[in-house]
């Protein structure tokens, strides 16, 4: 799976989207549902969910006349191998910087 580095940080980078996706990564939840647990407008609750959806990090399907929201666990652990992959990168650069300031 290819994931979209750019969508997908930008769409973690805000707490409210964090928050949804961590209640759709539980159990599947309409819009509307999601709208209430937040002092925001639905509007702003379906722009996030947007958002997380660009990001691949949740999925909407259409039951009737609700739209319900399921995290998409695959993504995130996509983004953690990413993360993984520069975290190895810059341990491996910090390592060679460390050995040359410690030759004399």
């Amino acid at each position: 799976m290819v994931v979209d580095a750019d969508a997908l940080f930008h769409a973690l980078a805000d707490p409210t989207r964090r928050d949804i996706l961590a209640v759709v990564l539980h159990e599947q939840h309409s819009v509307s549902d999601l709208a209430r647990r937040y002092p925001i407008s639905f509007a702003a609750v379906h722009k996030h969910v947007g958002a997380l959806e660009r990001a691949g990090l949740v999925t909407k399907t259409r039951h009737g006349r609700e739209q319900r929201v399921r995290g998409d666990v695959a993504t995130l652990r996509s983004a953690h191998r990413l993360l993984d992959e520069l975290e190895t990168l810059w341990r491996g650069r910090i390592d060679r910087m460390e050995q040359v300031l410690e030759c004399p």
